[in-house]
């Protein structure tokens, strides 16, 4: 299954390692840290064209070994990727 993150720019699901809501999270200087080393890599790709809402964190790993770690920003909100992706319904949550 693949995401949508917005523009032309889709993901699969089982690549991603975490989304979160850039408003709440990047207050934390830890985050800042982490954002900053990633896009000193060359790791961070915005896909937003308005005010960012999330960032997503994406592994090209295959599942048996760690892939590049990107970070994809994006101006769709949190919550409505969580519940697009499905992992909402997978953990049983809803």
């Amino acid at each position: 299954m693949y995401l949508h993150l917005g523009q032309d720019v889709v993901v699969r699901s089982r690549d991603i390692i975490g989304i979160f809501d850039i408003e709440n999270t990047s207050v934390s200087k830890i985050t800042k840290e982490y954002l900053g080393g990633k896009e000193k890599e060359h790791r961070v790709v915005n896909v937003s064209t308005e005010l960012p809402k999330s960032f997503i964190v994406c592994s090209s790993g295959d599942g048996r070994e760690k892939g590049e770690i990107t970070v994809y920003i994006s101006q769709i909100s949190c919550s409505t990727l969580k519940k697009r992706s499905g992992f909402v319904q997978r953990l049983g949550i809803l």
